[in-house]
């Protein structure tokens, strides 16, 4: 019996472990990364907004 609980505890830690050990950040410096990789972050569609000589064409 006890065995069993052993078992069972030693398995829920190792799930809990195994699916919230996997976690990645992605940090942006504004002028270390490029318009690329910056729209795949963010999931837009076009990377010109984020490209330094297309701001001038951006209308208000």
């Amino acid at each position: 019996m006890f065995a069993r609980i052993l078992k069972v505890g030693l398995f829920l830690v190792l799930l809990v472990g195994l699916t919230t050990g996997c976690r990645s950040t992605v940090a942006l410096n504004g002028k270390n990364t490029a318009p690329g990789q910056v729209k795949k972050v963010t999931g837009s569609k076009s990377a010109k907004a984020y490209a330094p000589g297309q701001t001038k064409n951006k209308k208000n």
